[in-house]
């Protein structure tokens, strides 16, 4: 008895009870463990921010394509992206097609946030427009909000979300907007069109993100509203009468499409010039401030040491280096001589830029800029051709319509950089293309046939804008389009001076290119 005993006291003291222990301690960890790893999996797998918008991995940004009242963030996006959310909810499921407005909602730059904010209220106030002011045309325009990030680096997940709404209820059937000429949206474009999807660039100007340098079409189903930058340069020449003698030309290196064509235009405006150009190197995201302040500053030294007879300086740069440069002039110490900066319509940025020197504009310094679209352009004495007062007077009334319901309210909106303007021009074009596509007896058109009207965009087809006609070539570019010459203000601000066109004429009333 007392060995049996000794055997259950052994067996349960010594081994069964531990081993319980030991077990429960294993089953416990066991379960932390699966406990964490599936708080860890569903916090990794749970990225989403809205329908259709996400986080990459290894970022905070959200991008993709927002088809919900989503303002990424962003209160002063939250009226407008209210305003279109409330539109597509009247749209009868069936009747109409989406077209995505393409800009990069997750920036941080103020300057750039404010460009947003314009051009989405742009392209808003043309869909409104489009379904309630065209005399029942269809199909009905929805808009959604396509993001490809801050510098447009995750443009690969936008574009397969975008190519996966062609089809089904959403019927996407153009992209607009774009934003700035960079090297990623060079490659959202490219994507875009090769997938069949047209796209209609509002601000991009960069020469080589448009059909037919050499004859080619690189971007099939491209369409623009803005001036390529030589045609802007061109422009700008016609009516600054630049000469090799008088000009110096400062530009980023290496550059972004945008300043890397504008430099070359720039550059055949004042080719056999005594001087050779100044380089300046920007940090790659050109929205920081990095340390080219310093080098504005010796730069300025070296436009004091050239001849009196150079008066005029042709920047090829953006708007943050641009501002750079306005400050390191207002402190040169030649400022008994006069200089006028010229450059492309990066500087309507610096209309409301509260960190420029704007007391460098008071002395002997001027600074226009070619703008892509100015509220003055049209409303005072317009000339004869290649716009008109009554588009102008168009887009005003329907501003003042925004201001209450059911237009808006759309929050404060501004002008004077063209933004709104030119946005809301990019988003009738979309809708002209879309619905001269449409088929007789339906009532949506095919994807592909979306594209194919952009050649025939001219003489009496042609789409009066508010930023001027818009005639295109058989490669999707604007034909002799007004440029508004406009300066910066000293006491803040632009000053519409008046408008160029490349070919240093307005067009016929036809409006048709030559061959």
């Amino acid at each position: 008895m007392a060995r049996r005993r000794m055997g259950t006291w052994l067996r349960e003291g010594v081994w069964e009870i531990p081993l319980r222990r030991y077990l429960a301690l294993l089953v416990t960890a066991a379960l932390i463990a699966g406990a964490v790893i599936g708080i860890r999996t569903a916090v990794r797998d749970d990225r989403s921010c809205a329908p259709g918008v996400a986080r990459p991995e290894g970022s905070d940004e959200c991008v993709g394509v927002a088809t919900t009242a989503f303002d990424f963030g962003h209160p002063q996006l939250r009226a407008t992206v209210e305003a279109i959310a409330r539109e597509n909810s009247r749209l009868a499921h069936g009747r109409y097609v989406t077209v995505a407005v393409m800009l990069p909602y997750t920036a941080t730059a103020a300057a750039s946030l404010a460009d947003i904010e314009h051009e989405l209220q742009g392209a808003y106030l043309a869909q409104y427009q489009a379904n309630h002011d065209s005399n029942g045309q269809s199909p009905a325009i929805r808009l959604v909000l396509a993001n490809p990030g801050a510098t447009s680096q995750y443009w690969k997940e936008m574009v397969d979300r975008l190519a996966a709404m062609t089809g089904g209820q959403d019927r996407l059937r153009a992209v607009a907007g774009v934003g700035q000429s960079t090297d990623d949206n060079k490659k959202a474009v490219k994507e875009l069109t090769r997938l069949g999807i047209p796209v209609v660039g509002s601000s991009i100007t960069a020469d080589d993100l448009a059909n037919g340098q050499g004859g080619k079409d690189p971007y099939p189903g491209l369409a623009r509203v803005a001036p390529t930058n030589t045609d802007e340069a061109r422009a700008l020449a016609s009516f600054a009468k630049v000469g090799a003698g008088r000009a110096l030309l400062v530009y980023d290196r290496p550059g972004d499409p945008y300043t890397r064509t504008l430099q070359k235009s720039f550059a055949a405006l004042i080719k056999g010039s005594p001087y050779e150009p100044q380089p300046f190197t920007p940090p790659a995201d050109r929205s920081e401030e990095g340390t080219t302040a310093n080098t504005f500053r010796q730069i300025t030294n070296l436009i004091c040491d050239t001849s009196r007879s150079t008066d005029t300086i042709l920047f090829a740069g953006r708007h943050t280096q641009l501002r750079q440069f306005i400050n390191a002039l207002g402190g040169r110490g030649c400022q008994d001589r006069k200089f006028t900066v010229l450059t492309g319509d990066e500087g309507s940025y610096l209309t409301g830029e509260k960190h420029l020197d704007r007391d460098a504009l008071r002395h002997n310094l001027s600074v226009r800029y070619t703008a892509l679209a100015h509220p003055d352009a049209w409303l005072k004495g317009s000339p004869a051709t290649g716009g008109s007062t009554a588009a102008a007077q168009t887009l005003t009334r329907l501003l003042t319509s925004a201001e209450r319901s059911p237009v808006g309210p759309i929050g404060p909106v501004a002008l004077e950089d063209g933004q709104l303007i030119i946005a809301y021009d990019a988003m009738r074009l979309a809708v002209h293309g879309i619905r001269e596509a449409v088929p007789q007896g339906r009532s949506v058109p095919a994807l592909a046939d979306v594209g194919l009207q952009w050649p025939q965009v001219k003489g009496s087809l042609r789409v009066d804008g508010a930023s001027g006609w818009i005639c295109l070539d058989v490669h999707g570019n604007p034909y002799d389009k007004a440029v508004p010459i406009v300066e910066l203000r000293p006491e803040g601000g632009s000053r519409f001076v008046t408008l160029a066109w490349p070919e240093g004429k307005p067009p016929g009333g036809a409006c048709l290119p030559p061959s």
